[in-house]
């Protein structure tokens, strides 16, 4: 990667995918010379400024820029790969040369190569994904002096973790031996700032941030800072809380772990590995029969919008839990032919993913809990992938008739996330737009809740 602090402002880099495109086509054929049965390759860009500020002053100020190239090559069904940032043409030859030198002492894997070639993605509508903007420095720190000045405005506040600017683009070329090529690019902007609150052993942090493809659709500095505050000092004067079963209702920025540990369970390779909680439940209930979850690849700026997949394979909605059961794995062409099933288009991973939300606000879902305990923060990595076993540190809020009442800290949220899963009352219509999995708070019936 190469920085530059200097540059006060400079246009963003157009990030032209025709040459990444040029680029993987002639490493593909200088492959095909070598003799390699198969090849795909893939080419990157990437640019960005960061800025980071402490108590008024720059702490941090860089450009970025980096860029890479990826080999595969497959003799019969060994397979071979390297890659390279140095895109000299010595060094681009070393690489193929490395590539192809690993694959002939590889021993055959038969479940190896390139994805189905009917698969290939021939449709590529606009996904709206790339609004680049100047990379003005001045500006940067302006912004980020702005969001930390209205997270210090309540005195309550005592110190500052750090606020953070950042502007960025990727660009990136596929190409295979099945003679196709697709090019895709996007932008991410993207505001922190992180507070302190209280002093002594009763200091308490928090923050929040907000990012978005387009730069237009992210809240203005003021109103980041202003909602950090807010949440740091909720968390002041914690009280101690009696351990039990309770309900747990996970705000929608925590909610989304939940649906995280569920996709690393339904992975292809977490099911060919026989690693899963979730075990041959193709077809099985898995959630309340009222939950469903449907992919959506192609969602206007989307956070994981794609036309296709890191094989090639073209991208379209498709189900993923229906009327609470599981209606298919997450599987690239590798995972699948383990299985002896079909490529989903999900190599490299989900794309965007929508749950059945209700109308609740989170306040309603407050509301319907009646006395539980909400969640705000997540902590420590307790999560068995193999049981389903779940257990986290914690922080939040305990709520009494329908109202919160006080934060609490220092506990810890148990249980099993098959009975978790099944356990889930209502979500919440609160939708968290920052992430590629688009859940609003989730509310568990009946969680361990243990205090210190």
């Amino acid at each position: 990667m190469q920085t530059n602090p200097l540059a006060r402002m400079t246009a963003a880099p157009d990030l032209d995918t025709s040459l990444l495109a040029e680029r993987a086509r002639d490493v593909l054929k200088r492959c095909q010379a070598r003799g390699a049965d198969a090849v795909e390759i893939g080419v990157s860009e990437e640019y960005g400024l960061n800025v980071g500020v402490r108590l008024g002053d720059v702490e941090t100020l860089e450009h970025s820029s980096d860029r890479g190239l990826s080999i595969t090559v497959y003799f019969g069904q060994r397979k071979g790969s390297a890659s390279t940032a140095d895109f000299d043409p010595s060094s681009i030859e070393a690489s193929i040369e490395q590539a192809c030198a690993i694959a002939r002492y590889t021993e055959e894997d038969p479940f190896a190569g390139l994805a189905d070639p009917q698969r290939m993605a021939t449709e590529f509508p606009d996904l709206d994904l790339w609004h680049p903007q100047p990379l003005d420095v001045d500006h940067a720190i302006a912004s980020a002096l702005a969001c930390e000045a209205a997270g210090r405005e309540d005195k309550r506040i005592t110190n500052v973790d750090g606020t953070n600017w950042s502007s960025g683009g990727s660009a990136f070329a596929y190409a295979n031996s099945h003679g196709f090529v697709g090019v895709e690019r996007g932008t991410s902007h993207t505001i922190s700032c992180s507070l302190i609150a209280g002093k002594g052993d009763a200091m308490q942090r928090d923050y929040w941030y907000d990012n978005a493809r387009n730069a237009g659709d992210i809240s203005s500095p003021e109103a980041i800072g202003h909602r950090a505050a807010e949440r740091t000092l909720a968390r002041l004067n914690p009280r101690p809380m009696k351990t039990g079963r309770y309900p747990v209702l996970y705000s929608a920025e925590l909610a989304r772990s939940l649906v995280g540990h569920f996709l690393s369970a339904v992975a292809g390779s977490s099911q060919y590995r026989r690693a899963s909680f979730l075990l041959d439940a193709c077809g099985k209930a898995v959630f309340p029969d009222w939950l469903s979850m449907t992919e959506r690849p192609h969602l206007p700026r989307g956070h994981r919008s794609a036309n296709f997949d890191a094989e090639g394979v073209g991208t379209v909605d498709r189900p993923l839990v229906v009327d609470g059961h599981l209606a298919r794995y997450v599987l690239g062409s590798y995972s699948a032919r383990k299985l002896g099933l079909e490529s989903t288009g999900n190599a490299g991973g989900m794309h965007n993913l929508e749950l059945t939300c209700g109308d609740a606000s989170q306040a309603e879902l407050i509301r319907q809990m009646g006395s539980g305990l909400l969640l705000t923060e997540l902590m420590g990595q307790g999560v068995n992938g193999i049981t389903g076993d779940y257990s986290r540190g914690a922080a939040g809020f305990w709520v009494e008739n329908g109202e919160i009442a006080y934060p609490v800290d220092g506990i810890t949220v148990a249980g099993n996330l098959r009975d978790i899963f099944v356990a889930i009352e209502a979500i919440g219509a609160d939708i968290d737009p920052r992430s590629h999995i688009r859940t609003g708070s989730i509310l568990v019936g009946a969680m361990t809740v243990a205090a210190d």
